[in-house]
């Protein structure tokens, strides 16, 4: 049974990375943070490793994926409501992130997404259940 999820990450420069998460709201557990990686503390059991490029190597064999130009994977996290997406991107694009594409809509469920400093991209969605409807 999985019990915690970490999503590793490469990025070029720890430090400012670390600042743009901040300002996001984002913190970091200290104590798997070092000069090579750093926690992010999505939520009580869910993580990204933020890793140095140099670092992130020692876990492949491959080479690194180039986030600005190519899309691996696309990281999705709820919201508490459609005013909280709308701060998160914001916060994102004011810490020098930018928006991915335009708001998603579609009553239920709203969606928008930001890459961050190193091209990886984050979707933010508030989804209300109650108002689901699948006909």
């Amino acid at each position: 049974m999985v019990k915690q999820i970490f999503v590793n990450l490469p990025v070029k420069d720890l430090k400012k990375s670390m600042d743009f998460f901040k300002k996001l709201g984002f913190s970091f557990n200290e104590k798997f943070t070092d000069e090579n990686a750093a926690c992010l503390i999505i939520d009580d059991n869910i993580y990204s490793m933020l890793l140095t490029e140099p670092f992130f190597k020692t876990f492949i064999k491959t080479e690194i994926n180039d986030a600005k130009k190519n899309t691996e994977v696309l990281i999705a996290i709820t919201a508490e409501s459609r005013k909280k997406v709308d701060e998160m991107i914001n916060k994102a694009i004011e810490a020098g992130g930018s928006e991915q594409r335009d708001p998603q809509d579609h009553g239920w469920m709203y969606g928008r997404s930001f890459q961050d400093l190193d091209g990886h991209i984050w979707e933010v969605f508030y989804m209300d259940e109650n108002a689901y409807n699948k006909s």
